[in-house]
């Protein structure tokens, strides 16, 4: 399984892998570093430079590179891999610079283009299932963590505002969570109260398909980290400290398997809403006994 915390060792790794792969190709083809240069019209540094993970290409020069090289043939897969290195580690300083609404609204965007949205969360409730009031208690909490604290109520707003996705036609959801969201003391009894019956309102849209995997049940694959898969071009991953958008056919394939695997064990319709509801009685009786002590 890939890592869940992303580093800058990642993306160093990433960028290695890169440059040892294009080393590979110019060798391939029999070229020294100062032949490959000077079939490219370039300073040999630049040849150096790019093989020793010092400078990343650009798109065309992977394309000349690879002609070069006489290996079209892997001219897709390393741009491709090229355009996973630029995403794929995106700190959340950066990303909140604008502010949490602003965040909210791009998420947005990255959205709309999509028809299936695939969503595997363990520990809280995901955004789009989100109350206002659960969406809050989770942007004081990213405030604590990374300031921002100025927005929170247009954050709230614009999290509301990507909830319309889900009732436009030819956009389909599978999302599924463990009973251990429902557990997780992350907002106010009263905040839970609400967002579990949510749960059971979307649970009950046409086009959502949301499954809670029950304490008891064996999981195939460790629950070891939340996720989403858009169509079948991109995997988001959210750590502590970044977002990784993952776009390498065999990065799809994997996470596609996993959810595919987790999504076995978990309930569906009546089932997971028995779940539902015994989790808001629990949390029921929980704000009954903070009442009388």
């Amino acid at each position: 399984m890939p890592r869940s915390t992303s580093t800058s060792a990642d993306v160093s790794d990433a960028r290695n892998e890169l440059a040892g792969r294009l080393r590979e190709l110019r060798r391939a083809a029999g070229l020294t570093g100062q032949q490959l240069a000077q079939v490219l019209s370039w300073q040999p540094s630049k040849v150096s430079k790019i093989e020793h993970a010092k400078q990343t290409p650009s798109d065309d020069d992977i394309r000349t590179w690879c002609r070069a090289a006489s290996a079209e043939q892997d001219t897709e897969s390393l741009i491709a891999a090229l355009h996973t290195l630029e995403s794929r580690h995106a700190e959340w300083r950066r990303l909140l610079r604008g502010g949490l609404a602003s965040f909210q609204d791009h998420h947005a965007r990255d959205e709309e283009p999509g028809t299936i949205f695939r969503g595997f969360c363990p520990v809280y409730v995901p955004g789009l299932l989100q109350t206002p009031e659960y969406a809050r208690a989770r942007f004081i909490e990213s405030a604590h963590q990374f300031g921002h604290r100025q927005d929170i109520d247009s954050a709230v707003a614009a999290r509301m505002r990507r909830q319309e996705i889900l009732t436009r036609p030819g956009k389909k959801f599978r999302i599924v969570i463990t009973e251990a969201t429902l557990s997780y003391t992350l907002c106010s009894p009263e905040v839970m109260l609400g967002q579990i019956g949510k749960l059971i309102s979307f649970s009950m849209l046409p086009n959502v398909r949301l499954g809670v995997i029950p304490f008891d049940t064996f999981c195939a694959v460790a629950p070891q980290h939340g996720f989403w898969l858009r169509d079948e071009d991109l995997v988001t991953v959210e750590t502590f400290s970044a977002e990784l958008n993952l776009a390498q056919p065999p990065e799809i394939e994997l996470y596609t398997k996993v959810f595919e695997t987790l999504a076995l064990a978990a309930s569906y319709e009546r089932k997971a809403r028995t779940l539902l509801n015994d989790a808001l009685e629990t949390v029921a009786d929980r704000l009954r006994a903070s009442e009388q002590s």
